[in-house]
């Protein structure tokens, strides 16, 4: 496993090593924190996991029509 050497001050060091128990390493601490980084991967198994109802699909849809008719537009400085 690749590695990267980071610099942190005192304060930080110290609010991380509070959060580390006996055998965790200061990786596993900052990953339980952040958790996972969102992915598109992730995202899509999510949707493909979700039920969505017929009327939700529906207000789905009326919204994207909705965005149809009136599409953002850049602001002009």
């Amino acid at each position: 496993m690749a590695v990267k050497t980071i610099t942190i001050d005192m304060e930080a060091y110290g609010l991380l090593s509070r959060h580390k128990v006996a055998g965790q390493s200061f990786s596993q601490v900052i990953k339980a924190h952040f958790g996972p980084q969102p992915t598109v991967g992730r995202f899509l198994a999510r949707i493909r996991a979700s039920r969505l109802s017929p009327a939700a699909v529906d207000a789905i849809d009326r919204q994207l029509q909705a965005r149809k008719l009136s599409p953002a537009r850049a602001v002009t400085l």
